[in-house]
């Protein structure tokens, strides 16, 4: 093992490249390593490589040639907007669930073809109200169309409403740390194969599966059937609310933000 790697630490997960980790790529690629040794080394994921090649890839020689520099690849992680954030930053206020407004996000697929509708579904954490939003398919496009929806039906008491939403990696929520840039909500990223960093909405979603078991088409079921499953939900008394519903208390926080405006 050559001097480079032994002083390096083993990556963090959730955390971001360091410029020596930078230096290591640079180095390696010099070499002729490849992409998934060069993971290996560093102790993080092959696509956390390709995508930090990508973006610190330079043209060299009028452009004949293009080399990743490491003092490019960190200059561009600085000057890059900070949208979206691991859920290590999230507060821990939040974990005490005596606040509206912070919200875990998720979607639930019927059967795994192209033509199936998906159900995108967020629980609020104090509160475990549950809504149910049905969405053409699983992509980032749809998702942010289905939000652009609910903001329109918060509109005025958004900030209040959606102060943080948590949610996981995959490429349909890669778009929904947008919000960031439109209003005062802040979405936190959940680590990967982690569901319990969002436990309240995937309970919820295992009570939507006493309704829509797994495999069966979401097209099978209407809207009124989606907005049913909804109701049942937030109309069922939960013991860790003092057997009261989320919809009692999600209502009853609603008024005193409605009263303070």
């Amino acid at each position: 093992m050559d001097s480079l790697h032994s002083i390096m630490p083993e990556h963090q997960k959730g955390k971001h490249l360091s410029f020596e980790q930078r230096i290591i790529i640079q180095t390696r690629l010099k070499d002729g390593c490849s992409i998934r040794a060069i993971a290996r080394e560093l102790c993080c994921s092959p696509s956390t490589i390709s995508y930090e090649v990508r973006r610190g890839t330079v043209t060299l020689y009028r452009g004949k040639q293009k080399r990743y520099k490491a003092d490019h690849g960190q200059s561009v992680h600085k000057n890059k907007k900070k949208l979206g954030r691991s859920i290590e930053e999230r507060p821990k206020e939040i974990n005490d669930r005596k606040e509206l407004g912070h919200w875990e996000c998720e979607l639930v697929l019927g059967h795994k073809t192209r033509d199936d509708q998906v159900l995108l579904t967020l629980s609020e954490r104090m509160s475990r109200e549950f809504l149910i939003l049905r969405i053409p398919d699983k992509t980032a496009a749809s998702v942010m169309s289905a939000f652009q929806t609910l903001h329109k039906q918060y509109s005025e008491h958004w900030n209040e409403i959606f102060k943080t939403i948590t949610t996981d990696n995959g490429s349909e929520f890669a778009d929904l740390s947008n919000l960031e840039e439109v209003s005062n909500t802040i979405v936190y990223y959940a680590h990967p194969y982690t569901s319990c960093d969002k436990g309240t909405v995937e309970r919820h979603n295992g009570l939507i599966r006493r309704f829509i078991p797994k495999g069966d088409y979401i097209n099978n079921y209407s809207l009124q059937e989606t907005i049913n499953i909804e109701t049942w939900c937030n109309s069922l008394p939960r013991k860790i609310l003092a057997y009261h519903t989320p919809d009692e208390i999600f209502e009853r926080e609603l008024d005193l933000i409605y009263q303070a405006a």
